[in-house]
């Protein structure tokens, strides 16, 4: 599973190390070699896990699409969000940090149209 993009929907054999790799970072991460350089990709399809080329010096729309599923493989990539900052405190915990005053009025709000509905 990849790190760097969330939604990859192909693994591409490293031509270098004929290992399988979601994106080149994630090559990057556990290589000590660069990632060689081809023309023709050989890809594997998250959706039906077939295996197939493509020569990527006469790439057309129609390759953006898996040719046994037609699953569509080159989409925008959903990458994580940065790191978020947490704020601790000295002696907190964790009941000291959560806000309960709005649960109530939401829980009494969801039993009255749960009622409403006929549900209870």
């Amino acid at each position: 599973m990849c790190k760097h993009i969330l939604n990859a929907q192909v693994s591409v054999r490293a031509p270098c190390c004929k290992k399988w790799f979601d994106c080149p970072q994630c090559h990057e991460d556990v290589s000590d070699h660069e990632l060689g350089k081809t023309t023709e990709m050989v890809f594997a399809c998250k959706k039906c896990k077939k295996v197939f080329r493509k020569d990527v010096g006469q790439f057309e729309e129609s390759d953006e699409y898996c040719p046994n599923c037609d699953n569509h493989f080159i989409i925008e990539a959903k990458e994580p969000e940065g790191p978020k900052m947490m704020l601790q405190f000295e002696g907190a915990t964790q009941d000291m940090l959560r806000d309960e005053r709005e649960r109530p009025r939401h829980q009494q709000q969801n039993a009255e149209i749960m009622s409403r509905l006929g549900f209870r």
